[in-house]
């Protein structure tokens, strides 16, 4: 198995190899979601708890479903309804889970780098659902199940990434997922959008929404995040849609096998026309499907990763007993 990793903080600096494991993982649990009864016993005992410190429904429900459907026993968090509201701190949050004996925890943080703070203070295996503006990793991986689900092997594959890159986690995690697998990755939106340099992450940046897409396999298209933003990054939004904006007559100027994706939420006529979203092009309701999937298959690595540690332990144990 090519996955030795505790957590999954992030896909910056994840191996070509330890992805594709990851996905041909996936595949496995994917097929479990189609059958009659989508429970198995896998996370029997295993206890994960959900801490979301921001307003999540589709990864919330999805990480949840997923746990359920590995038999997992699941405690939800949410920070309007905890002891934070009291003023206690996310170090105190997490030693308390600590103290509970909690196996995993999902995490989604406004702070970027929180879950990775969380490591110093939990013995259990962390999964990043999300930080502030850094990553998204289990929404890139399963963007690239999708994308691979579709399209086969992802190297030389062109892919463009539509919208709001400097707010988005998920573009970052969708670059270092998508370079790992030699994609190549064009960047489109304003420049008000565009990270300092990005150009350093080995990716193409354009500002014209037909040379980014005309002949790109894939076009995953990102929210506008008005909740991240503090003002002065776009005129209106009846100007973008009319410069990013995918639609039926520009996605007619594309490759007639294009892949339309979105991560979710959409904003409707804004970012994406409604017709392309509900059209034969897009694959956006499918994502949601791969997203069970994809945690499934995170969750039981990682739990994976622990059992082999509890054994390398109890054998060290006994070697030194004898």
């Amino acid at each position: 198995m090519n996955w030795t990793r505790k957590h999954l903080l992030g896909l910056e600096g994840i191996e070509r190899d330890e992805i594709i494991t990851i996905l041909d993982t996936t595949s496995r649990f994917r097929e479990i979601l189609d059958r009659p009864v989508k429970k198995v016993p896998t996370l029997r005992g295993i206890t994960i708890a959900n801490l979301f410190f921001e307003p999540s429904t589709r990864t919330r429900m999805s990480f949840e479903l997923a746990e359920k459907r590995l038999s997992a026993d699941v405690l939800n968090f949410s920070a309007s309804t905890s002891s934070l509201k009291k003023g206690e701190t996310l170090r105190d949050t997490a030693r308390n889970i600590e103290a509970m004996k909690v196996d995993m925890v999902v995490m989604r943080h406004p702070s970027p780098g929180a879950p990775h703070f969380l490591t110093n203070h939990i013995d259990g295996s962390i999964i990043n659902a999300g930080d502030g503006s850094h990553e998204h990793p289990t929404q890139a991986l399963l963007d690239l199940f999708t994308m691979r689900e579709h399209a086969g092997d992802l190297k030389g594959k062109r892919v463009t990434i539509v919208g709001d890159i400097l707010h988005s986690r998920v573009a970052r995690s969708d670059i270092w997922g998508l370079k790992a697998l030699g994609a190549d990755v064009t960047l489109c939106g304003p420049s008000t959008f565009m990270p300092t340099e990005v150009e350093k992450l080995g990716v193409t940046v354009t500002h014209d929404i037909r040379d980014a897409t005309g002949d790109a396999d894939i076009v995953n298209i990102l929210r506008i995040q008005r909740e991240r933003q503090n003002g002065g990054f776009l005129p209106s939004l009846r100007e973008y849609s009319a410069l990013f904006g995918i639609n039926a007559a520009r996605l007619r100027e594309m490759k007639p096998d294009v892949l339309i994706m979105h991560p979710g939420p959409i904003n409707r006529g804004v970012e994406i026309a409604p017709d392309v979203a509900d059209g034969d092009r897009s694959v956006i309701l499918e994502q949601v499907t791969n997203g069970v999937a994809v945690r499934m298959a995170m969750l039981y690595l990682l739990s994976m990763v622990r059992a082999s540690k509890r054994v390398e332990e109890a054998d060290i144990l006994a070697e030194v007993g004898a």
